[in-house]
């Protein structure tokens, strides 16, 4: 399977409306859908704030020039929020899912579907 089918599953699944995938360290786009348009500097501010959160817990998350509200941060997943729409982060072995839900969907179904997708990744050494 292409990585781009990968983000277009994600939104297949009607609960996400944008995803893209990144190397792990947030510099190279893999696959990326509905024009997601993360800029070269907030994947990396986002990459190294799953090592290192103080950056987002002073700031925020920024991506395609909107900013969201930290919810959770750790090794693995980095939750945020704006109003009714979100945004969730998933660190794999080798990879970042960037996933965004919007309004009318509930946060934990969209939680769901990303994390059972790095699951999988993992589970195939991704």
């Amino acid at each position: 399977m292409s990585w781009q089918a990968y983000t277009d599953n994600l939104i297949g699944t009607g609960k996400l409306d944008k995803a893209a995938l990144y190397s792990r360290v947030g510099d190279s786009l893999w696959a990326e859908s509905n024009g997601f348009n993360i800029s070269a500097q907030e994947i990396s501010n986002m990459a190294g704030s799953f090592d290192d959160p103080s950056y987002i817990q002073q700031n925020g998350i920024h991506l395609s020039g909107k900013k969201y509200m930290l919810l959770r941060a750790d090794e693995r997943s980095i939750y945020g929020r704006s109003d009714a729409e979100g945004v969730i982060l998933v660190r794999t072995k080798q990879t970042i899912l960037v996933a965004h839900y919007p309004a009318g969907v509930i946060a934990g179904d969209a939680t769901k579907i990303v994390e059972q997708l790095a699951d999988y990744l993992i589970s195939v050494q991704y």
